[in-house]
This record gives structure tokens, C-alpha cells and sequence, in this order.
């Protein structure tokens, strides 16, 4: 099993309908957005509004094509399932594609295919979504569908369990025989003892096999209404087309008042913890370190865009320090890199991870990492990297411009989190201000051996 593999689910175990989506390519492009704004006040010209019932509207027009991305999400993920109920988000995820008051079972997903549309959800563990891609004349159809099952959803015993033995399998197939997301699993458990990131976004299995209906159903009337989401449209429409449009299928509906939302405080990590996983399905030893981190919302201003300048330079490419000391210069390892997602609610965590080549022992890639690492949290990056790696950052911009799902994506990420539209927009010279000594004073805070898990996975036979 590889590393990356690892690092990917421990960074976006967003466990979906159908497949998982990852949104690590997004955290490259982490930022806000603040109250009622113009269209064209930066690069992607986004129009911002609020219903009367709280409900947030994000358009952003692309004219490129008569086709627009739908999506509606909620500000509730696996971290906010209460105490013994792991799982409840994605359970109920999955749950949404059964009846409303309106619907049998089904005929959602079966209205959106006949119209040519394609649909999918997510769960993460700060949110939840739900999109479709359709033409744009077909937008009012979907979202009278969506609008249908803000408030409407009908449940019962024989449509539920069915659906938990689904995410069972789920589990059985995406976790347990994974040898990578079982180590992922549990370096999370290790990292946070308090705060619910350390719970897996799918659940428990012990936890989901008790999950029932009215679980569902309690979850669902808590956090499912328009003061709670968040409406993003992208494509082939402006906010003054899709306005009349969103207060006639969601300005109706009523709002629940949300409560704020408090989770629990993690306790200040003190020494290094580890985590071994010897399996025989692993064919190369790996290893993955994860530190936490600020997200874009827990840190100082500026934090989370220096880490992520600091983790293109450490690791994100064949060019970085990592990459050329591990892979080209020492043969140690088949690759290795770090990352960092700052789109979080609360902390999030900054990864390095390598797989060694065979013959060669995981020890001495764990070496050669940390000479890397304490070379560059000693001396610092040269301007010529700095600047190299702010105008990739800052390109990411005109790439994104290309795939409206991917700007939506971005959109709806960060107002879920309590981050605002204008500092999205605001991207580029975020990126532009960041100085070499903010980087290297984040890196230095972050990066230390008391904030770290380190975990191993090790073919059976070096475990036994």
C-alpha cells in the first residue's frame, strides 16, 4: 500500500454516495468570502446574497457552456455526530437519495437522470453536500428536488436498514480490508483525544450497526434547514437570473435557528506519538507524519496560506527538497512529499509522508526525512523558491477558472467552514503578502516533534 494513499484519506476522508471525493486539490486555493458584495470584485467574479430565512446564495457566472453545477451545502459533518453515534452525517448522506413527502423512494435520482443530469453527495467532517450538473434549463427542476428535501425527508425501519448494511459494506471494503486507512484511522484517533476529528468520517462499525431511523431523523430535524446552508450555482447563470428562482423554492422554507456550533477543546499535545501497523497486504514499508496545524480559520491572519507556501517548498512537487534529497539524490525512497489542508473548521494537520524502496530499512527513510526537514527549518527556503511557489499559487486561480464544479467546490468548502467570499477573492495578493518570515515562523511552531504523530506501515513480517 502506499503512503499517498494514506495521506490522501487522512486529509479528506470524505466518504461519499458513491465513491469519495477528495478535495485536497482545493485547499490549494483556501480562502473567503464576507457579506453582500458586487460581481467582478476579483478573479472569480462571484455574486453573493442571503434569503430572508438565513440561507447564503454563492453564484459565479461561466458562460462558457449551457450547463450549470447545483449544489447545496449544510454546515454539519461527521464532527458534529453525537457521542456514540459515529457515522450519523454520512449515514444520513446517503439516506437523502430515499422519499420526501413528495417522492417515492428513488425518483429523485431517477428525475435528475431522465432530465440528463448527473448528481452526487459528500461528507466530510465540517460538512455536507449534495450537487447536480445539469443543462440550464433544467436548473429549476433540480432545485425544486433539492428544495423538496430541505425539510421533507420521510424515513422508516424498512428504509434505513437496509441502507446501514450498505455503509457497512461500505466500511468493509473502503477501511477495513485497506491496510492504508486503517493506519489512517488510527493516527487520527491518536492525534485528536478530544476533539471529534479524531472520529472517522463513515463511522465506527461497532457505532453504525446500532444506528436506526430515529437517529436518522433527530440528526436530520437538528441541522437540516436554510439558516444552516449554503446555496452555490455555478455555470451559465448570473445572480440576478438565479435569484427570483432561489426565493421561490428556497426563500419558503422555514428556519430552524441555528444554535452555534461548539465542539470540544483538544488538550495541548505534549510529547510524540506513534502508531505501528504490520499487515501482509503491504508490500513496501511507508511512513506518514502528521503535526497539527492552524486551519485557515483556528490560526493568525496569514498562517494557513504560509504553510501552504512552506508544504509546495517541503514537499508538493519532483522539484521540492523532499522529492530531491528522498527520491533523486539518496535513492532512499519511491517518492515523498507533505501536505497541509487549511479549509478546516478547528485545527487541521500538516502531513510528510515516504515509502522506501525495497532493501532499503524505513529507519533510515525516517532519517533522511528529518535531515531535510531540520535543514529547511534551519536555514529557510531561498526567494527564488518563495517565488516560484507564489506564482504556481496564485495560478491555481486561472486553472480553476476552467471547471465551475472545482469553483463551486471552493465556494461552498470555505463558507461551510466560517470563512467569507471576499478573502477567496482576495486569493492572489493574500499569497503576494506573504513574507519569508511569516513561513518560517509558522514552520518552526508547527513542525515540532511534541505536535507529531508518526505512523508506520510495515509489511507483516517487519511487524512480527
Amino acid at each position: 500500500m502506499r503512503a499517498a494513499t494514506v495521506i490522501s484519506l487522512v486529509l479528506s476522508r470524505v466518504a461519499c454516495r458513491r465513491a469519495l471525493i477528495s478535495f485536497l486539490a482545493i485547499a490549494l486555493v483556501t480562502l473567503a468570502v464576507s457579506a453582500s458584495r458586487p460581481a467582478g470584485a476579483g478573479p472569480f467574479n462571484s455574486e453573493y446574497f442571503v434569503l430572508d430565512n438565513g440561507m447564503e446564495v454563492v453564484v459565479l457566472p461561466n458562460h462558457r457552456a449551457p450547463v450549470v453545477i447545483h449544489m447545496l451545502w449544510y454546515r454539519v459533518g461527521s464532527a458534529d455526530d453525537p457521542v456514540g453515534k459515529s457515522g450519523i452525517a454520512h449515514f444520513l448522506e446517503h439516506l437523502m437519495f430515499k422519499g420526501t413527502e413528495d417522492l417515492p423512494p428513488g425518483e429523485f435520482s431517477r428525475i435528475v437522470a431522465r432530465n440528463g443530469g448527473q448528481e452526487n453527495a459528500f461528507t466530510s467532517w465540517d460538512y455536507t453536500g449534495y450537487y447536480q450538473r445539469v443543462a440550464r434549463d433544467r436548473l429549476e427542476i433540480v432545485m425544486a428536488l433539492e428544495a423538496g428535501r430541505v425539510r421533507g425527508l420521510v424515513l422508516n425501519e424498512e428504509i434505513v436498514l437496509p441502507e446501514r448494511d450498505v455503509i457497512l459494506e461500505e466500511r468493509s471494503s473502503r477501511t477495513d480490508n485497506e491496510p492504508s486507512s486503517l493506519l489512517a484511522e488510527q493516527m487520527s484517533a491518536a492525534q485528536f483525544l478530544r476533539h471529534p476529528y479524531g472520529t472517522p468520517i463513515i463511522g465506527w462499525r461497532h457505532e453504525i450497526e446500532a444506528l436506526d431511523h430515529e437517529d436518522a431523523l433527530n440528526f436530520y430535524r437538528r441541522y437540516y434547514a436554510p439558516d444552516n446552508a449554503i446555496l452555490v450555482v455555478a455555470g451559465d447563470i448570473t445572480a440576478a437570473e438565479l435569484k427570483p428562482l432561489a426565493e421561490k423554492y428556497y426563500g419558503v422554507l422555514a428556519p430552524a435557528g441555528m444554535p452555534a456550533r461548539v465542539r470540544p477543546s483538544e488538550p495541548p499535545q505534549i510529547s510524540p506519538r506513534q502508531v505501528t501497523l504490520s499487515d501482509v497486504r503491504v508490500a513496501q514499508p511507508s511512513l506518514t507524519r502528521s503535526y497539527l496545524a492552524p486551519s485557515q480559520g483556528s490560526g493568525a491572519d496569514g498562517d494557513s496560506v504560509a504553510l501552504q507556501i512552506f508544504s509546495e517548498i517541503l514537499g508538493n512537487k519532483s522539484t521540492s527538497r523532499l522529492y530531491q534529497a528522498l527520491v533523486v539524490d539518496q535513492a532512499l525512497t519511491a517518492w515523498a512529499g507533505s501536505s497541509y489542508q487549511s479549509m478546516m473548521l478547528d485545527s487541521s494537520r500538516f502531513f510528510i509522508y515516504a515509502e522506501s524502496l525495497p532493501g532499503i530499512a524505513i529507519a533510515d527513510v525516517e532519517a533522511a526525512m528529518d535531515e531535510v526537514i531540520d535543514d529547511l527549518l534551519a536555514t529557510g527556503p531561498s526567494d527564488e523558491e518563495i517565488a516560484a511557489v507564489k506564482s504556481r499559487l496564485q495560478a491555481v486561480v486561472v486553472y480553476a477558472l476552467d471547471n465551475p464544479q472545482s469553483v463551486a467546490s471552493i465556494f461552498g468548502n470555505a463558507l461551510s467552514v466560517g470563512i467569507t467570499v471576499e478573502e477567496i477573492e482576495r486569493w492572489p495578493e493574500r499569497v503576494a503578502a506573504v513574507t519569508r518570515e511569516q513561513i518560517m515562523a509558522v514552520a518552526r511552531r508547527v513542525l515540532r516533534p511534541e505536535r507529531s504523530v508518526t505512523g508506520y506501515l510495515l509489511p507483516a513480517e517487519e511487524g512480527s
